[in-house]
């Protein structure tokens, strides 16, 4: 295979690099595993017979406190891998955690749980920033294609999710190959799906890294100092280190709020030591960068009910046929967005450009904006449909899929936009260190989320399956007000965002 140099790659011609599309593949399969996991969580902790047993509103907090964990260990590993592994390194490490979780959830699930989630998380937490990063670099610094090639890459995920978050969820609740699986096995084999596709996912990256010039390599201070090797064996050993100690604050929520009080102070006590340092108008765009991962955080606080609350209503409340399809419910919610993503990522991606070539694209401040206006109007369907049910609390499986179809546009404007923003805003040597800054924004937009999704199921207590569809749809009505709050203020303070991020559009 013939191999480029940084500036081949960079000066590609037509829309997308080559290797856009190895890390799309990679990151896939990963996603597969990720979203498959996720999809299962709150379902897992609420099953009565093999799972975890727990109650409404214990599950909702698990489940925030354990997307908390993944997302916060996200920053520590953009850390790692900007000072002593490289990306690559640091990517397949995690992907190779993520493989031994995910075989220790398929052997007994119930009594492995918090082992295997705490393998998953510390994999994620070196996966995930890491593969985002490379591909902000291959595009240099002003190329007007890099939003659209983040959409792109953005489709790549939600194809992966789309697979995990339904196939997974369909075999366990024995809505898939049920005449293949036995009944007391579902959940194992659910799990398993996971390790096979992570070891698609490093398989493909193997092929890929050689694609890559110098991308993702490790610092040239680490790398060329023979004397800093162990460096790297810390991290691995350090990783491993930390597993028991997760596993402990994974199972106690209580943890997990001492965890979120304290990660966030610190992470901004590192970035501000680190602005000290940068010029001044290197030091405005990094501003810029911080206002966009603070407003991601609510965002995400409201999108990620997906995984608890709206996982618990398309659960008890949701039928389970559109247009006379026969669908499982908690599939539809776990994987409709993945579908709209795919289906509209590409097709908005080049939308951008259009609008670009005729210098009409909204910049991506106003973008942000519009995420919430989205957001909004996809609650506010999900409010409406208390509308539509009937006496038994049973409301439309079809009319739900609308509202996340609303809703992806929203995340179309945003997350694609955000990660690609987090490269053209911050400087070299912190790049890692600002997509992980991004994906903690995630985790406190998760921590949040299981604290909402736990005031609803709060309410709901007691209460028969109408009456708690009434709560749920009335919870959900709130948060679409304050989306539409936030999406009006962001708009409003576009000037000044503009005026900090100087020439980055």
């Amino acid at each position: 295979m013939q191999t480029e140099t940084l500036e081949q790659i960079q000066n590609f011609k037509g829309k997308y690099p080559k290797q856009l599309w190895y890390l799309f593949f990679s990151e896939m399969w990963e996603r597969f595993c990720f979203y498959g996991m996720r999809g299962m969580l709150t379902i897992f902790m609420v099953d009565k017979l093999v799972g975890l047993k727990m109650d409404d509103v214990v599950a909702n907090k698990q489940y925030g406190a354990t997307q908390a964990f993944v997302y916060a260990f996200t920053f520590i590993g953009g850390l790692f891998a900007d000072k002593i592994l490289g990306f690559r390194k640091s990517l397949f490490w995690g992907g190779f955690l993520m493989i031994i979780g995910s075989c220790i959830l398929a052997v007994h699930p119930s009594q492995f749980f918090y082992i295997g989630i705490s393998f998953t998380i510390v994999g994620t937490g070196l996966f995930k920033p890491n593969i985002s990063t490379m591909v902000g670099q291959l595009y240099k610094d002003g190329d007007a294609r890099t939003d659209a090639g983040f959409s792109l890459f953005y489709a790549g995920i939600n194809l992966g999710a789309l697979l995990g978050g339904y196939i997974c969820i369909a075999v366990a609740n024995g809505e898939m190959w049920q005449t293949l699986i036995p009944i007391n096995l579902r959940w194992n084999y659910a799990f398993g799906f996971a390790a096979i596709v992570m070891l698609i996912s490093l398989i493909t990256f193997t092929y890929t890294k050689k694609t890559l010039a110098t991308i993702g390599l490790p610092p040239t201070s680490i790398s060329e100092n023979k004397s800093k090797k162990w460096y790297e064996y810390f991290v691995y050993l350090g990783s491993l280190a930390i597993i028991p100690v997760i596993i402990i604050m994974v199972s106690k929520t209580e943890y997990t709020d001492y965890f979120m009080y304290t990660i966030g102070p610190l992470t901004l006590i590192y970035l501000v030591y680190e602005l000290i340092k940068l010029p001044s108008n290197e030091r405005k765009k990094m501003y810029a960068a911080l206002a966009f991962v603070f407003f991601s955080i609510f965002f995400w606080a409201f999108f990620e009910q997906s995984g608890g609350s709206l996982s618990l209503f398309a659960a008890h409340n949701l039928s389970n046929t559109i247009g006379g399809l026969h669908l499982d419910p908690n599939g539809v919610n776990n994987s409709s967005n993945s579908l709209f993503v795919i289906v509209f990522a590409g097709l908005l991606g080049m939308f951008w450009l259009w609008l670009n070539k005729r210098k009409i694209e909204p910049n991506s401040v106003v973008k942000f904006g519009i995420a919430f206006l989205f957001l909004a109007a996809g609650f506010y369907i999900f409010y409406y449909l208390k509308n539509l049910a009937n006496v038994d609390g049973m409301t439309s499986l079809g009319w739900f899929a609308f509202g996340w179809f609303i809703i992806t546009f929203g995340e179309l404007c945003l997350s694609p936009i955000g990660m690609s923003l987090m490269t053209k805003l911050s400087p070299q040597k912190l790049q890692g260190v600002m997509m992980g800054m991004w994906f903690l924004a995630s985790a406190y937009g998760q921590y949040v989320a299981g604290i909402l999704g736990a005031g609803i199921a709060s309410d709901s207590k007691n209460a028969t399956n109408l009456q708690a569809l009434n709560v749920y749809c009335q919870g959900y009505k709130q948060l679409a007000i304050y989306a539409l709050i936030f999406g009006v203020v962001i708009i409003l303070i576009s000037p000044l965002l503009r005026k900090w991020m100087n020439e980055v559009k």
